[in-house]
């Protein structure tokens, strides 16, 4: 799956673009709208906290992050092991385990704060007002979809395609 970011000038093109991507088989579940605070978007698809937010970022670097950690704690507490105490390949695993645990939740909590960094670019059109739509499709109807938003609205800004997009949200 690919994603397809437009810069839309406003709510009714928004809505025309999402009906002609509902007609081209596109499930609506695949599209994202992203408008400032206040707009009235009613039955556009709005984008969830996992698209406007930096949580999927966020918890894979936790992953890494708190594995690591983790990982080098537990090799540590087995090399220099508290005082009577014999550890093996099992405190390690789960030492490593632990902290990936933790470094997941605690940044998954930071980044459900923060917004998406993905978005920054479009950050000040969107405060002026324009509608930020992302679209997930397969890879193969990337240049069909980009051909039918623009054949029937040029007033739409193709701005890229995200070259993947995280299996979940």
């Amino acid at each position: 799956m690919r994603r397809i970011y437009f810069l839309l000038p406003d709510v009714d093109v928004a809505r025309k673009i999402v009906d002609e991507l509902l007609l081209a088989r596109i499930a609506e579940n695949n599209i994202h709208v992203i408008a400032k605070e206040g707009t009235a978007m009613a039955d556009l698809p709005e984008a969830s906290l996992a698209q406007k937010s930096d949580v999927v970022p966020a918890f894979e670097r936790g992953i890494a992050v708190g594995g690591a950690t983790g990982l080098l704690a537990g090799v540590a507490a087995v090399t220099f092991p508290p005082a009577g105490l014999v550890l093996g390949g099992g405190a390690l695993l789960g030492i490593a385990l632990a902290g990936t645990g933790f470094g997941a939740l605690m940044s998954t909590m930071i980044g459900v704060s923060a917004p998406n960094s993905r978005h920054a670019q479009f950050e000040e059109a969107i405060k002026e007002g324009e509608i930020l739509m992302l679209v997930d499709v397969p890879k193969a109807r990337v240049d069909e979809i980009e051909e039918l938003v623009k054949q029937h609205h040029p007033d739409a800004d193709i701005e890229g395609t995200e070259p993947t997009i995280p299996a979940f949200p």
